[in-house]
C-alpha cells in the first residue's frame, strides 16, 4: 500500500510531504513517488539524519533541530494527511494533527489508510469514546477512513473543511 500510495500521489501530480526517512514504509512511499516522477519533500530532525536514516534523493529536504519543529513544518507544508499503518510515531503524529483539527487550528482533512483492518482497534476505541461521552461525534468524524490509496485521495479531496469546537472563535479563523 505504501508503494501504491507513493505512485498514485505522483501520478496525480501531487507533492508528497513526509518525515524524510529512507527506511521502512516511509522510505518505500518516498521511493515509489520519486520513481513515478513525483515531487517529494522530506522534513527530518538533524539527529535522525546524522544516524543515516535520512533520504538523500528527495526533491527537497528540510533538516530541523527537533521533532516538534519537524511536525510543525510538515503540518504547515501539507494540505491533507494520510496515516499508513505504523507505530508510536505514527500514533503521535495522527493524534496531534486530529487534535489540532478539533481545536480549529486547521481545516485539513485526515484519513487512515486501512490495510487489512489495521486501524480497526483504533476506530473501535474512538467509537467507544463517543459512546461513553468522552469524544463528541463531530470530533470523531474528523478522522476519515480509506481502504486503498485511490480511495484515500478521493476521501481527502472531497472532504469538507470542518470547525468542530468553540476553542477558536470565528474571528480568529
Amino acid at each position: 500500500m505504501a508503494r501504491e500510495l507513493g505512485t498514485t500521489v505522483a501520478q496525480r501530480g501531487l507533492t508528497l510531504v513526509y518525515g524524510g526517512g529512507r527506511v521502512g514504509l516511509m522510505g518505500i512511499l518516498a521511493d515509489a513517488a520519486l520513481d513515478s516522477g513525483g515531487r517529494v519533500v522530506g522534513v527530518i530532525p538533524v539527529g535522525l539524519f546524522s544516524r543515516e536514516v535520512g533520504h538523500t534523493g528527495l526533491t527537497e529536504l528540510h533538516e530541523v533541530p527537533t521533532m516538534h519543529e519537524r511536525k510543525a513544518l510538515m503540518y504547515d507544508l501539507a494540505d491533507a494527511f494520510v496515516a499508513l499503518p505504523g507505530g508510536l510515531g505514527t500514533l503521535d503524529e495522527l493524534a496531534e494533527v486530529v487534535t489540532w483539527a478539533q481545536l480549529g487550528l486547521h481545516q485539513k482533512p485526515v484519513a487512515l489508510l486501512d490495510v487489512d483492518g489495521f486501524w480497526d482497534p483504533l476506530i473501535a476505541q474512538l467509537d467507544r469514546m463517543v459512546d461513553v461521552g468522552l469524544l463528541k461525534p463531530a470530533n470523531r468524524a474528523l478522522l476519515l477512513r480509506a481502504n486503498s490509496p485511490a480511495d484515500a485521495l478521493r476521501v481527502l479531496t472531497t472532504a469538507e473543511p470542518r470547525y468542530t469546537e468553540k476553542w477558536i472563535s470565528p474571528a480568529d479563523r
